[in-house]
This record gives structure tokens, sequence and C-alpha cells, in this order.
């Protein structure tokens, strides 16, 4: 870090930095914090006393703070997941949990979906999964083309949101449009 303070035309020994270094390895240990944590083994907790609810479970507008993998720059914004269970369900916060667990990892938007959509059927098995993740880049917003306001927006559908053309209408318009709130990202 003093390398980098130097390099940035700064006096690493300057007062209001000193302490830098030591902030940056907390928050580095904070922004990365998902490489210590297992995502499929948060799922396993599971109900099977749903008294044979079969319909949409979503859960809606996950606000997430990542980083990329290319610039370390921050991606900042809302996962949805929906799932349709086959046996059993798991608690709401598990599913919170799981896209902080990913987002606490060097990332790419698009790998997050799908890691977020695997992990999901993976233990659940559930007849379907949906995620869909808008966010807002900062390594494209404050530097290189410099275009706020932008937002991406990804989606992994597995099971019957993909096959059936009804399920994926139906999730869709239960999360809503995404990218139409991007002013909320930022």
């Amino acid at each position: 870090m003093k390398t980098l303070i130097r390099w940035a035309g700064d006096d690493p020994e300057r007062e209001g930095l000193l302490a830098t270094p030591e902030r940056v390895v907390r928050a580095y240990r904070e922004y990365f914090s998902g490489y210590d944590e297992d995502p499929v083994a948060l799922l396993q907790r599971t109900f099977e006393e749903t008294d044979g609810y079969d319909e949409i479970v979503t859960l809606k507008d996950i606000r997430f703070e990542s980083h990329c993998e290319h610039h370390l720059a921050p991606i900042i914004g809302k996962v949805h997941v929906a799932y349709i269970p086959r046996h059993r369900v798991v608690g709401i916060s598990k599913l919170a949990r799981v896209v902080h667990v990913y987002a606490r990892r060097l990332q790419i938007q698009e790998k997050m979906t799908v890691q977020i959509a695997n992990a999901i059927d993976e233990v659940l098995n559930p007849k379907g999964v949906a995620v869909i993740i808008e966010a807002a880049h900062q390594c494209m917003t404050t530097r290189g083309v410099h275009k706020p306001g932008v937002v991406m927006v990804t989606s992994h559908m597995l099971g019957a949101f993909r096959e059936d053309p009804l399920s994926r209408r139906e999730v869709l318009a239960v999360i809503g449009t995404p990218g139409l709130a991007s002013h909320e990202l930022l």
C-alpha cells in the first residue's frame, strides 16, 4: 500500500496516510470474506413442512456490493432469487446469505449469477431456479468509458423457468422489470 501511495504521488508517512495500509487490509478482509464461507453449507437446513406449497418463492432486491476481478472496482446492485420448491424450502435469510457469500469474492456478474442459481439448485433440488442481477459497475462508471447510470442485467434460469414459457413469464412478472430502478443502485 505504501508503494501505491507513493506511486499516486503522495507521502505514505503523512499523518493522514499513516494508518491507511492497515485500514485497507481490514477493508479487503471484509470485501473478500466470501472465500471463507461455503454457500452450499448455508442452504443445508431446509424445511419439509410446507403443506404442499409448490408455487414460486421469491426474494427480491437483495442489495449487494462486490468487486470486479479485472480492476478491483466496486460492483453495486441487487439480486432477485426465485425457486419453485419440489419437497422442501429454505429460510429466506439463507438465500440472502448465499448472495452475500458469492458477492464477497472477486467477481464478474455473469459468473455470480450462475453460481447463486447452481448452489440453490444443487441443495434444494427445486422444480426451477431463477436468478436475476442488476448492477452498476464502477470499473465502467468511474474510469475508462465513464458512463454513470448504466445498469447491467444478467439472468440464469434453470428447470421450469428455462423450459416452461409460462413459468418464466410468471417469475419475471413477480420480480418486475429489471433495470427500471437503476438510479437506486448508485
